[in-house]
């Protein structure tokens, strides 16, 4: 594989990743994620 080669692909992946961070920020998922987190946290602890 040539360096230019490894260059798109690692520039393509950059892009595909943000693109899916972004997709899943206007879905909410980041409240759902936290929301979860705490959860398991506070059931960790014996606080839930």
């Amino acid at each position: 594989m040539g360096s230019k080669t490894r260059i798109w692909a690692r520039a393509a992946c950059l892009i595909t990743a943000c693109a899916f961070l972004i997709y899943g920020f206007m879905r909410g998922e980041a409240g759902v994620v936290l929301n979860k987190a705490v959860n398991i946290c506070l059931e960790c602890i014996g606080l839930g």
